[in-house]
């Protein structure tokens, strides 16, 4: 037979092909069980789950959706050994197999998950995790450091949480590695480093008041550095409190219980890093409102003693010249009225009345004095307070204008949200063929989403 006379092998469109794979998997292998380690586990918000299954040489792709997630008697997480049941098929839009989930038990504790029980049990019997070792964080620290690696989110997202919250506050990074062979070692080698920065007598920089231990979220694979018992011995040797902020809130590590706060997010752990400044101004608008209230009342007060001196020693004049009269009088009647007694007595009076009157200018120049003492420091304070809170103003509409989100959007990123304007910020948020909006620094751009 001639190469011409031979048929050419059936031309198949993508879509056809995979709905005859998935034919024949359904033919052939469902329903189907299986068995091994959760790895990737995701929720979205839609109810679905997202996960892999795998064991030491491969690992399929698995879809589990709301309503058999919902049947679940647990909370499944990365590392689980389980049993799902379901149907095995192929997801045409990325033409992989997939298995469907129906339903999930459990069939023990995989590898990790146990090494991660029994190095928890071990350490919290040698008494690392006591709360009485746990240390309060600094209102407002000197220096804050950080330690992840250089071009992870987590370092961008602390230095953007504090540089919005406590600008004034210097930040010092350790850099090592979060993730793969040897992360954990870089991990001890940049607490130590950066131990070395809270000496008071350091001579760089202020010395470091808290430390955070920051990692954005991934698998129980991903964060198994952070599960090592050598980083863990090395973080209860911490000479500053230490806040560790690894994964999301529904990760836990061996670094979380050592440490002296667990944050949910590397965000959150900058947050309670240090208060916000805010607070602080606000606390000094209130004194500064108490003082200036302060010296009015004071002011007042000296004022009213001032006019009552006054008054006192004007009414002692008048008494004293009555009295003196009264005196004068008797003595002139008892002697007859000789004329030299009386012009003796009459210039006593004169210089009684001189000394009185002289005491109270000088009492009232006193006071006076005293008042425009007041009044001048008053003034100047006024005055002082008035460049300066322009200047923090101006300074704030600085810090404002660096952090504009706009000016983000100008240097090529993107804000991503669904058709509720929800901000999309988790791959696990995206389906496939759901619209997106993405806002640019010059309007805004609708997106299909194809998941490849």
């Amino acid at each position: 037979m001639s190469p011409s006379e031979i048929s050419p092998p059936r031309a198949w469109t993508v879509s056809a092909l995979c709905r005859a794979v998935a034919d024949a998997l359904d033919t052939q292998f469902n329903p189907v069980s299986l068995r091994g380690e959760i790895s990737g586990f995701s929720r979205a918000a839609s109810g679905h789950c997202y996960f892999s299954i795998k064991d030491d040489t491969g690992q399929i792709r698995c879809a589990m959706f709301r309503r058999a997630a919902s049947l679940m008697d647990f909370a499944p997480r990365d590392g689980e050994l389980v049993e799902v049941r379901g149907r095995l098929g192929v997801y045409e839009a990325r033409g992989d197999l997939q298995l469907i989930v129906e339903s999930m038990e459990r069939a023990g504790q995989g590898v990790l998950f146990e090494q991660f029980l029994r190095l928890k049990a071990k350490l919290e019997a040698e008494g690392l995790f006591d709360a009485g070792h746990k240390r309060s964080l600094p209102a407002q620290p000197r220096a804050i450091g950080v330690v992840t690696s250089l071009g992870a989110a987590a370092w961008h997202d602390v230095v953007t949480a504090l540089q919005r919250r406590v600008p004034h506050i210097p930040v010092l990074m350790a850099p090592a590695l979060v993730q793969g062979a040897g992360a954990a070692a870089t991990l001890a080698l940049a607490l130590q480093a950066m131990y070395a920065l809270t000496a008071e007598d350091n001579p760089l920089c202020p010395p470091v008041d808290v430390i955070l231990l920051v990692r954005g979220g991934g698998s129980m694979e991903d964060l198994w550095s952070f599960n090592d018992e050598n980083l863990a011995r090395v973080i209860a040797q911490s000479p500053v409190p230490l806040i560790c902020g690894v994964g999301h809130e529904t990760d836990f590590t061996i670094a979380d219980f050592v440490a002296d706060v667990r944050a949910p997010t590397p965000t959150a752990a900058a947050e309670m890093a240090a208060t916000d400044r805010g607070v602080g101004i606000e606390a000094l608008s209130v004194l500064e409102h108490r003082l200036n209230r302060g010296l009015l009342r004071q002011q007042d007060r000296q004022a009213q003693r001032l006019d009552a001196v006054a008054a006192r020693l004007g009414v002692g004049l008048v008494r004293q010249q009555e009295r003196q009269s009264q005196r004068l009088n008797a003595v002139a009647s008892r002697l007859g009225r000789p004329q030299a007694l009386l012009v003796q007595h009459n210039q006593w009076l004169d210089q009684l009345a001189g000394r009185l009157q002289m005491g109270v200018r000088s009492q009232f120049m006193a006071q006076g004095h005293q008042l425009e003492r007041l009044s001048d420091r008053l003034g100047f304070n006024r005055a002082q307070q008035v460049p300066q809170r322009a200047q923090r103003l101006e300074r704030a509409a600085l810090r404002l204008s660096s952090v504009d989100p706009h000016r983000v959007l100008e240097r090529g990123y993107a804000w991503l949200s669904d058709d509720q304007g929800q901000a999309l910020t988790h791959a696990g948020q995206f389906q496939p063929g759901q619209n997106v909006q993405a806002t640019l620094s010059d309007g805004v751009v609708p997106l299909v989403v194809s998941l490849k």
